[in-house]
């Protein structure tokens, strides 16, 4: 953490991020028994993301830090929103 400051977030918000997180769980299970055709992968995929945002940010406390530390972070998302890009045009065109 940036200048060793203790950052403490209350139960309830936790709690709350825990509810969310299952419910995306849940929803995740939910879409496999819809037809969604292609789109199947890409809505998963988006909730994961989402999911992963509300880890990254209230269980690892990345909201605390530094700017330079969430560039860096959003980075890694955005080099695998491009990975996953690439690799739902090649799927495409086969």
């Amino acid at each position: 953490m940036a200048n060793n400051i203790s950052h403490t977030t209350e139960y309830k918000v936790l709690a709350r991020v825990l509810l969310v997180l299952m419910f995306l769980t849940f929803t995740t299970i939910a879409i496999t028994s819809f037809d969604l055709k292609t789109f199947s992968v890409t809505v998963a995929l988006l909730i994961a993301g989402t999911k992963a945002f509300l880890v990254l940010s209230y269980f690892m406390h990345l909201k605390y830090e530094s700017v330079l530390l969430r560039i860096l972070v959003a980075m890694v998302f955005v080099l695998f929103a491009i990975i996953v890009l690439i690799t739902f045009i090649d799927y495409a065109f086969r």
